[in-house]
C-alpha cells in the first residue's frame, strides 16, 4: 500500500512541473496523473479539483516563504545585511526550484485575493523590514508600500527576465548587485552620502 503523503508529494511537484512548463490552464488532471504514475482518480483522493489544486500549491507556499523571511529577519540585525540574506534565500529558492517560482508568477495575481486578511505574505514580511528600518533610523522616512514595490522589483525582474533566457548564469550570482541596489533604492547610509556629497 503506498503511503498518501508521499503520494501526494509526488502530485505537488508533477503538477508544479507541468504547470510552470505549460501553463495551468493547459495542464490537465490526466497529464499531472500520468506525470506523478498514478490513476488519475487518485488525485481527488488528495483535492477536490484542479482548482483546490491549484490553491493549496500557492498558498502552502507563498506563506510558507513569507515564514521563512519573517524567521531570516528575525536572526540578523542591520537593514543591509537583512536585504542581503533575504534576497540570498530567494535567489537560492529560484535556483534551487524554478518551478516553483515559475507557478508562483503565473498564479498570484488570481488567487491573492484569496488570501484571508491578516495572512503574512512575502510582501508583508518585506514592509516589516523596511518600517522596522525607517523607525530605526537606518533609511529616510518614506512610503513603505513605494519602498515595497522598490525593492520586489529589483528582486523580481531579474528573476523573470532569467525565466524567459534573458540573463544567464544562476540567480544567486547576483546576491551582492541585487542587495545594494535595494539598499541604494531605500536611501541606505552609502546612498544618503552620495547624494549628499553630489549636493
Amino acid at each position: 500500500m503506498s503511503d498518501p503523503y508521499e503520494t501526494r508529494a509526488r502530485i505537488n511537484q508533477a503538477a508544479l512541473n507541468l504547470f510552470a512548463e505549460q501553463g495551468v490552464e493547459a495542464t490537465t488532471t490526466k497529464d499531472i496523473a500520468k506525470a506523478a504514475g498514478i490513476a488519475e482518480g487518485t488525485i481527488y483522493r488528495h483535492y477536490v479539483s484542479k482548482d483546490d489544486l491549484v490553491w493549496d500549491l500557492f498558498s502552502t507556499n507563498y506563506v510558507g516563504f513569507a515564514d521563512r523571511l519573517d524567521a531570516l529577519a528575525a536572526e540578523h540585525s542591520g537593514l543591509k545585511f537583512k536585504l542581503l540574506v533575504v534576497i540570498r534565500h530567494f535567489c537560492e529558492l529560484f535556483d534551487n526550484d524554478p518551478a516553483l517560482y515559475r507557478f508562483l508568477l503565473l498564479v498570484q495575481h488570481r488567487n491573492l485575493h484569496r488570501l484571508k486578511a491578516g495572512t503574512r505574505t512575502p510582501v508583508l514580511a518585506m514592509s516589516d523590514i523596511i518600517a522596522d528600518a525607517m523607525q530605526a533610523g537606518e533609511i529616510p522616512e518614506q512610503d513603505v508600500n513605494l519602498a515595497t514595490a522598490f525593492v520586489l522589483g529589483i528582486v523580481m525582474q531579474p528573476a523573470t527576465f532569467h525565466v524567459y533566457g534573458r540573463l544567464g548564469g544562476k540567480m544567486v550570482d547576483h546576491v551582492p548587485a541585487l542587495a545594494n541596489a535595494a539598499y541604494n533604492a531605500l536611501g541606505g547610509k552609502a546612498a544618503q552620502d552620495s547624494a549628499e556629497n553630489a549636493a
